[in-house]
């Protein structure tokens, strides 16, 4: 077995029973990230002797019986997340010269964990794009590819760099944010395991800030059980977020093995929108058989109000985008373009700082909330939001669990939709209700499309019930049998 072929999990017995070091570890990463890195532009700016000190911290405590699971893991860390000394772009142009003093609270509980830090990985700008093109330092390469083509692919987005590092054997697990599917999307795009936990359960304290009421970090992993293994340790209430839940954090990985008998999974019958792939289909129907013969109960559910969870989010996280970004103006912190004056200054600094699509959503949430637009789309939007929240809530009272597909399409082409944005947020329509609503949900790879690309299936639960996502999404991953892996290397 390859050291590359270990998960979170396996790597950490080794590691604890001085199979291998960290330093080892660490260093084939390294060593994979130099060689794979220039083509899949998985990362942005890599830590190579940073991981190195990291790992040798690791190892001491390893040598001194203080090891944790997490202990000498090498992870890649989104670029959204703020890290001590450690240059955060947020993947954009105005933020190129900006070195945080101070470490986001999930990143300093991951390195309190033990996890070495390999680099910052890409996304798209801001985190607003579901193909991680719209990027300022390029776009990322999905190290899948369609069976006999060439042709690049998309690893989804926002989270794609995050996405393709896991992937492609550049790091082991990966932090990731989750705005309106930004980790579940790329999950499914690159053959991995993603969650977002409930709004409010992991803290917001240093995470670059996209739309506040939304944006939730998350980890992404080869397998659920790594997963559950990275959010025992980025999970937890934090005084210094005031969105933080004040819950204790169960350890789930215990969830693992509980198995479906007897749970109640919702199957929506709004999600089975005209024109999804029937590959995608087939794959839920499938997925639908996997519980029923593991002993869950399956109950037609309605969630009438998803239909409009697109539209409601592309007014909701635009407004409040172009509230958040407001502080990007050359004064503070980032880059700078002089004027002639103050506003020239800013004016400058923005245009030449800012990218196309985050400049677009900055004019869409400016517009909604203007003067004689608020009530009319803002407002309405927050209406049809308790809406889409009312019926998850409805639904829950009647179900555990509820399994949809995660994306509706698998990857497609570097720049096939680039010009076209509204097609290019179809690609959130799945996973976007579940954002509004605040409720978990997991994307699980389940099974390859014609052409030899993932597809994944997304289980959604109740607010802070992240061990019934676990435990619906375990019991798919066991039955799907998925192991197809990117040949990266040969391409």
């Amino acid at each position: 077995m390859s050291i590359f072929d270990l998960t979170i999990a396996e790597a950490g017995k080794k590691l604890a029973a001085k199979e291998i070091s960290a330093v080892e570890l660490t260093s084939a990463y390294n060593d994979a990230v130099t060689a794979l890195n220039p083509r899949l532009n998985a990362y942005i700016t890599v830590t190579p002797e940073l991981a190195l000190t990291q790992a040798k911290a690791a190892d001491a405590r390893i040598a001194a019986g203080q090891a944790g699971p997490l202990t000498g893991i090498p992870l890649a860390m989104k670029d959204l997340f703020c890290t001590e000394g450690v240059r955060t772009t947020a993947a954009s142009k105005i933020l190129e010269p900006f070195i945080p003093p101070y470490e986001s609270t999930v990143s300093a509980q991951l390195l309190a964990a033990g996890a070495v830090i390999l680099g910052k990985a890409n996304l798209d700008e801001f985190a607003m794009g579901s193909s991680n093109i719209t990027s300022g330092y390029g776009p990322v390469e999905n190290p899948w590819k369609r069976n006999g083509s060439d042709a690049k692919l998309v690893p989804g987005g926002s989270s794609g760099g995050s996405a393709a590092a896991v992937s492609a054997r550049l790091a082991l697990g990966a932090t990731g944010t989750d705005t309106g599917g930004s980790i579940r999307q790329p999950a499914a795009f690159t053959g991995l395991a993603g969650i977002k936990p409930t709004y409010g359960r992991c803290s917001r304290y240093g995470i670059v800030a996209f739309a506040s009421s939304l944006d939730q970090a998350e980890p992404m992993a080869r397998n659920v059980e790594d997963c559950a293994i990275l959010l025992n340790a980025m999970a937890g209430f934090d005084t210094k977020d005031s969105t933080s839940a004040e819950r204790a954090v169960p350890d789930f990985t215990k969830a693992l093995t509980k198995g479906v008998k007897g749970l109640r999974i919702g199957i929506p019958a709004e999600y089975r929108l005209e024109g999804t792939n029937p590959e995608i289909l087939a794959l839920w129907d499938k997925g639908i058989e996997w519980l029923k013969a593991q002993g869950a109960e399956i109950v037609e559910i309605s969630l009438p109000h998803t239909k409009y969870g697109l539209a409601v989010y592309y007014i909701v996280a635009p407004a409040e985008a172009s509230s958040n970004l407001a502080r990007y103006d050359g004064v503070r912190f980032g880059a700078r373009v002089d004027g002639v004056d103050l506003i020239d200054m800013y004016e400058r600094t923005r245009a030449a700082g800012f990218g196309t699509e985050v400049k677009r959503r900055i004019m869409i949430g400016t517009y909604v909330l203007s003067h004689g637009y608020y009530d009319a789309y803002y407002l309405k939007a927050q209406k049809v939001r308790n809406l889409i929240l009312r019926d998850f809530t409805n639904a829950f009272d009647k179900v555990d669990a509820i399994l949809t597909p995660t994306a509706p399409s698998a990857a497609f082409g570097l720049g096939e939709k680039m010009d076209d944005p509204v097609t290019m947020y179809l690609n959130d329509v799945f996973t976007v209700p579940a954002s509004l609503a605040g409720v978990p949900a997991m994307s699980v790879p389940a099974g390859l499309n014609a052409e030899g690309l993932p597809l994944g299936l997304q289980v959604i639960g109740k607010h802070f019930d992240e061990e019934t996502v676990f435990a619906v999404s375990a019991a798919i991953e066991r039955a799907a049998g998925f192991s197809a892996l990117p040949d990266v290397r040969a391409k």
